[in-house]
């Protein structure tokens, strides 16, 4: 059973420890640590949603907590932002961009972004996480994690803009 769902899940998985990580090595950790956690931890699963969704919350899980505290040397650093701030968050980026970027320049993208900031976004774009749900996971407040969503899709959109010039 473990193989199977290792074989099964490894390219979705493998794909989202990419977006919280810097290189393919910490990638494949992560996704080994987390599949040694869902293995050992199924028990804990409680049949409440998708076992899917569960894993992805393990792997997911498993990521920030590598970022946490896995660096050592490199400390996370989070800016405080005012909560009664207004913050915009809606930034549209063209549908027939995004169209013409492959995968590993969408990635590339992200991977520019500062940690904190990429963390955010995964955690909203990518996992559906509410501001509440991440200002509770990184200890920050959900004006903090409005601000830092605004400020890495500002970040990407930039970057993607300079794929879409060298395209033309």
């Amino acid at each position: 059973m473990q193989e199977y769902l290792y074989r099964k899940y490894y390219s979705l998985f493998l794909k989202i420890c990419m977006r919280y990580t810097d290189t393919l090595p910490d990638a494949e950790q992560c996704l080994n640590d987390g599949f040694f956690k869902i293995f050992t931890k199924t028990a804990q699963y409680g049949n409440k949603g998708s076992f899917e969704g569960w894993m992805k919350q393990v792997m997911v899980n498993t990521c920030l907590d590598k970022l946490k505290v896995g660096k050592s040397a490199k400390a996370l650093h989070f800016v405080e932002i005012n909560d009664h701030l207004p913050v915009q968050v809606h930034i549209h980026i063209a549908n027939d961009a995004m169209q013409n970027l492959n995968f590993k320049e969408i990635m590339q993208s992200l991977h520019r972004l500062p940690e904190t900031y990429r963390m955010v976004f995964n955690l909203n774009v990518f996992e559906g996480y509410s501001h509440k749900e991440i200002a509770k996971l990184l200890s920050i407040k959900e004006g903090t994690s409005c601000w830092y969503l605004n400020q890495a899709r500002e970040m990407l959109k930039k970057e993607l803009s300079k794929y879409q010039l060298k395209k033309k």
